[in-house]
Parts: structure tokens; sequence; C-alpha cells
């Protein structure tokens, strides 16, 4: 199993916490039946942070169209919206929240060019709450592609405190190919033209590169 290299400090930090309070538990509390059970839970949480950093072989859909989503969860919002950052007007919202056992890396949705970026601090609030697209911490990635403008965020949530998001304005970037991490629970908020052809319904799961999003106008633009 490959584990996202920005996560190596924080699974590091925590292992070293828990074999230090296991040692400690070990040395300092005699009966077995007190110390066994917590240490059996270090144990696990150990485990789980190691699972939580995995990154996922996946697959890449044909079709140069074609918008994969950004993340795996589950999509709670789709809907048309008023975008003044990027597309500065109407266009539609899918929104996808990922829980604790979501894959947390983020692969970028089409190819092209990233034509803008930039970091919003904010607040902490509950992600799959509707405000927190407005006030929470994110960051927002605007691509243009020959089919069109595609827009994205990485929203931090109530446990989610970093963000980390892959290239600058000017690269050109690969469907399918990495471009972030949002550690622990968090949201991506994808904004797409008004034409685009929505794939996706409110309680659809979908995965990140495997799941088809939407698909844009079929001729170059």
């Amino acid at each position: 199993m490959k584990i996202h290299r920005d996560g190596l400090l924080t699974i590091a930090g925590i292992w070293l916490v828990c074999v230090i309070i296991i040692c400690a538990m070990v040395l300092f509390i005699e009966p077995v039946y007190i110390w066994a059970p917590l240490a059996a839970l270090l144990i696990f949480l150990m485990c789980f942070i190691l699972y939580f950093f995995r990154v996922p072989r996946r697959g890449n859909i044909e079709g140069e169209n074609v918008i994969t989503s950004v993340a795996d969860g589950e999509v709670v919002i789709v809907e048309k919206a008023v975008e003044p950052e990027f597309f500065k007007g109407e266009c539609i919202q899918v929104s996808v929240y990922m829980d604790f056992f979501n894959v947390h890396v983020n692969f970028w949705p089409i190819s092209g060019t990233i034509a803008y970026y930039k970091y919003h601090p904010g607040k902490y609030l509950l992600a799959f709450l509707p405000k927190a697209s407005e006030l929470n911490e994110h960051s927002s990635i605007g691509l243009d592609t020959p089919y069109g403008k595609v827009f994205f965020k990485q929203m931090a949530g109530t446990f989610a405190r970093r963000i980390v998001t892959y290239g600058k304005v000017g690269d050109s970037v690969k469907k399918a190919s990495q471009c972030g991490l949002i550690k622990f629970g968090s949201r991506i908020d994808m904004y797409l033209p008004l034409d685009a052809d929505i794939r996706v319904e409110v309680g659809d799961k979908v995965r990140a590169c495997e799941s088809v999003i939407a698909t844009l106008g079929n001729q170059l633009r």
C-alpha cells in the first residue's frame, strides 16, 4: 500500500505519541487488564492513520471532455449557483463530501491549464453545511480546457486543517493525476458550465478518477 508523502509527518507524530503512551502504560500500570485494552485502541489508531493516508491506484476514464470526480465521497449538492470568483456568473455546482474513511487524495478532474489559484483562510464549520462553501478555509483552482472552464474548491472542515494543492498558475495538468490532499473530513465543490451534461445526483457515491461527474460540449471552443 502506497502512503501519501504529505501524510508522513502526521503519521510519524501520531505513532511516536502512541508508542510513548503504550510504553508508559506497560511500565507503570501493573494490571494487564487495565492497560491492554487502551494499548489495543492506540494500535488501532496507528493502523487507521496509516490507512487514512493511502494512495489508491485508479484508472482513467477516456474522453477529453469527460469530467471525473476530484475526490471519493458522497454527492451532497447538485444545483445552479452563482460563482463570483472564477466563472463570475451562473454555473452548476456539484459538491462531494468526504468522511474519515474515504480516500483523501485529490485528482485533477480534466486535463487543462491552471488559470487561477487562490488560498482563502476561514472558519472550520462542518463541511457538509451549505455555508461552509463560503466561510470555511479553502483553496480555489480554476482550469482552462478546450471545452470550457472548470473550477473547484478544496475545502476544510471541522477536523480538516491542512489543505495541500499541487501546481501553479500556468502549469499544464493531466486528468487523473494527483492534484493535492485534504487531511481528515472535508469537501470538494466543483463548478461547471451551464451546458455541462451532469451525470450524478445527490446521494450518489463517487470515486476519484473513476466516476463521471459530467461531460462538456463535444466541440472544441
